[in-house]
């Protein structure tokens, strides 16, 4: 690892792990949520178990809220006080900064997945794990999202991130199939579900939680996509001032 870079990753951790209202967010209301769809709110999900469902759902929508959102929101925050701009001034390049930022996201993320699991595992959840899937399916998921983040948060301000970020992820959040399933929509918005990161996030997921599923390469493919092209377009169009 370079040096700027790995300077700059154990600056973004230790800020990360240091937020501790945004880490409250981003962690304990994908809990809240599953909580209340797997025991209060009542719908009807694909698969001989409900919480079977929820579990890799949401951890699908909290490596959204981090990568996308609570990144994407901090980033345009940083970049609209100026520090950006500091940054800019040093040897760190765009990449540097994109890929720093994501090596902080996923230190999050390991502490949001362990604590969905626990709670998973509580409620009753009993998975049956093909690791390697799961890791590799959640690393492009953080890539593509945290891509995304990036990509308004260099572009846009401060108001402007926060508002289409949110909006994406609300969009994202009901397309997606993470805790409302896409039998409960229209067929044609489920066809256009499945070319979007967060349904094949889930998707892979779940397959990687239960043996019968089956993972299509097509989502494979839309994962994989999204998580090459968002990190170079963030890369390529991120203004440090």
């Amino acid at each position: 690892m370079a040096s700027p870079l790995k300077a700059q990753a154990k600056a973004e951790t230790r800020l990360a792990l240091t937020q501790y209202e945004s880490l409250l967010v981003t962690i304990f209301i994908p809990i809240l949520a599953l909580i209340a769809f797997s025991k209060i709110i009542k719908l009807t999900y694909p698969g001989a178990s409900r919480i079977g469902y929820l579990v890799p759902g949401t951890i699908a929508l909290a490596t959204m809220a981090t990568g996308l959102v609570s990144l994407g929101i901090a980033t345009g925050v940083e970049r609209n006080y100026g520090v950006m701009k500091r940054l800019g001034t040093t040897p760190l390049t765009r990449g540097n900064l994109v890929a720093a930022k994501m090596i902080a996201v996923i230190a999050v993320e390991i502490i949001q997945v362990t604590l969905i699991v626990i709670v998973g595992l509580l409620l009753g959840w009993s998975p049956t794990f093909n690791a390697i899937q799961f890791i590799v399916a959640e690393v492009l998921a953080t890539i593509a999202f945290s891509g995304a983040g990036l990509l308004l948060a260099g572009r846009l301000s401060s108001e402007g991130v926060l508002a289409s970020a949110n909006g994406i992820f609300l969009i994202l959040l009901v397309l997606g199939g993470m805790i409302v399933p896409l039998t409960s929509l229209p067929k044609v918005i489920g066809y256009v579900s499945k070319l979007l990161p967060g349904y094949a996030t889930a998707h892979l997921l779940y397959g990687a939680t239960a043996t019968h599923v089956a993972s299509n390469a097509s989502s494979w493919i839309t994962l994989i996509v999204w998580a090459i092209a968002m990190p170079l377009i963030a890369t390529r169009t991120f203004k440090f001032d």
